[in-house]
């Protein structure tokens, strides 16, 4: 019921407010329940775990989401066509958070002790990377609020394209209330995923699942599963403009802003800060996630078999987690 309520709100709001502001509303109150989840994480020092469940979520709605909004939208349309300047820019912010995630990892491996093993919670790694860490999060979170400028002003008719010839389904709600609903099932949404993630945890550590490909998988599929099944809804409802918005959009407010988020509230809580310092595994994850990302999306047009490609690389690094 929640996961549907969310779904209707966001198309509500999509339908007078455009998919941009739409999906970035759907993203941030899917995202705000994780954020909180992940400060707990840090307070009790598990780093490892809180930088794994980043990497999660990026990769999760860049192959898993938008490759299950493609197979399922291109399963009842031959083509779908979607705005590819909106998804291009989204795309571009997303290489950058891959350049800002890599460096201080290059950094370790060039003057440090390298990179840390997926079985690790809590490295020490030194002030140096501290600080530039803090530094890159800084960087990340501005081109954030750049990148929100562009999109909600000085380039608004690009990311919110007129609805109006389009016969729309819905209760008629207005904004204010569409906002209050999604606001609420987000809630309820991070109620209930905290409480099934901690039993999916306990259950998966007892079957033998690693603690690593528990965060890196289990805990973003299941953390996420309302918005998954929203961006799936609307592009079975030929709406990719909006299912692309929020699969690209979480990636990259994840990426650029709760990650960073995450790193400056490290300074204030827990044990010692968060460096940026991933392990050999989530880099390659993320990059190559981001990559097919860029590809699959630079000609604004989908089908099923892009959605099969992307799902494809989401098992193939799931089975590669899973023997880590």
């Amino acid at each position: 019921p929640t996961a549907a309520l969310m779904g209707l709100a966001t198309e509500e709001l999509a339908a007078r407010s455009g998919p941009g502001i739409g999906g970035l509303l759907n993203v941030t109150f899917g995202n705000a329940p994780e954020l909180i989840i992940a400060l707990f994480a840090l307070n009790e020092g598990l780093h490892e775990v809180v930088k794994a469940s980043i990497v999660g979520s990026i990769i999760g709605n860049v192959l898993l989401v938008l490759g299950g909004s493609m197979l399922v939208g291109g399963l009842r349309y031959r083509f779908q066509r979607f705005n590819a300047t909106a998804a291009n820019a989204q795309s571009a912010m997303l290489m950058l958070a891959a350049a800002a995630l890599m460096m201080p990892a290059i950094f370790e491996l060039v003057e440090g002790k390298g990179l840390p093993s997926p079985t690790a919670e809590l490295v020490d790694y030194g002030s140096t990377v501290e600080n530039l860490s803090l530094a890159v999060a800084i960087v990340l979170i501005g081109s954030y609020v750049a990148g929100l400028v562009f999109s909600l002003h000085t380039h608004r008719d690009i990311f919110n394209p007129p609805y109006a010839e389009q016969e729309e389904e819905g209760f008629g709600w207005s904004v204010r209330r569409s906002v209050l609903m999604l606001f609420i099932a987000g809630l309820a949404v991070g109620l209930m995923s905290e409480i099934l993630v901690g039993s999916i945890s306990e259950a998966s550590e007892s079957v033998g699942l690693s603690e690593f490909f528990i965060g890196v998988i289990v805990v973003a599929i299941v953390g996420n599963a309302a918005e998954h099944w929203v961006a799936i809804l609307v592009a079975y409802k030929n709406k990719m403009d909006l299912a692309v918005n929020i699969a690209i959009g979480s990636s990259a407010q994840i990426a650029l802003f709760v990650g960073p988020v995450l790193v400056i509230a490290s300074f204030l809580i827990g044990p010692g800060p968060l460096p940026l310092v991933f392990n050999g595994f989530e880099l390659g994850a993320v990059l190559l996630a981001i990559l097919i990302a860029n590809v699959v999306t630079n000609d604004g047009e989908s089908n099923w078999f892009e959605g099969v490609q992307l799902l494809a690389l989401y098992a193939i690094l799931g089975i590669a987690f899973f023997y880590a």
